[in-house]
């Protein structure tokens, strides 16, 4: 198989098993989650090697916020919680999704070249897109609150804020990728990094009422 094709039957994957855990609910997606955190960490400690015990502390609250956040979304009561995880999922997927296939065919100008070459203004904005559209798309069909429908294309750009970041570290340090244990993907953190963010900062706004 190519890199695509890789890539997508992967992604394909992930996204199943991530759904199968998050409708399940209970034990077992907090096993997933526990177990997603704990690779991201040992990532995170191997990237940062010899960086100083700063950098092992932001690697625990980096890992450990995201995964209490999840835990805590899927948790509400009746079908909220779920509904609302859902929401988070399509929001970071959608982002990804459509940042990559929109920088493919459309990018030119470099987002930040000194951090990650590869990525583009334009597929940010393709990545904006998508998320707002699906996301939006999910509320209406779910009934969930309409600030939702403002938020989506707000927490796709922090998505790939999420994104940046990471790419950042991994410069910092000179690796390509964060591991090697997703085909066409590389490892954990590179495919969680613009969860972070939409995880923490749902159940921040969620928490301080503004939906």
């Amino acid at each position: 198989m190519n890199e695509l094709t890789t890539r997508i039957v992967s992604g394909v994957v992930m996204i199943a098993i991530a759904l199968m855990a998050a409708i399940v609910g209970g034990y077992y997606f907090a096993v997933m989650v526990a177990a997603l955190a704990t690779g991201m960490f040992y990532e995170w400690m191997r990237i940062t090697r010899g960086w100083g015990f700063g950098w092992s502390v932001a690697g625990f609250v980096y890992c450990l916020l995201p995964a209490l956040a999840l835990l805590w979304i899927r948790d509400r009561s009746g079908d909220q919680g779920l509904n609302l995880l859902l929401w988070v999922f399509i929001v970071t997927w959608s982002t990804d999704i459509g940042a990559y296939f929109a920088g493919r065919r459309f990018g030119k100008r470099k987002l930040a070249p000194t951090i990650s070459p590869n990525k583009t203004v334009e597929g940010l904005w393709g990545g904006v897109a998508a998320a707002a559209l699906l996301g939006g798309a999910w509320v209406w069909a779910t009934g969930l609150h309409p600030a939702f429908l403002v938020l989506a294309p707000i927490l796709a750009a922090a998505a790939q804020g999420g994104d940046l970041f990471e790419s950042g570290l991994k410069r910092r340090a000179g690796v390509k990728d964060s591991g090697d244990w997703l085909p066409g993907h590389g490892g954990l953190l590179d495919r969680l990094d613009g969860l972070v963010p939409v995880a923490v900062l749902t159940s921040v706004a969620v928490l301080a009422g503004a939906v």
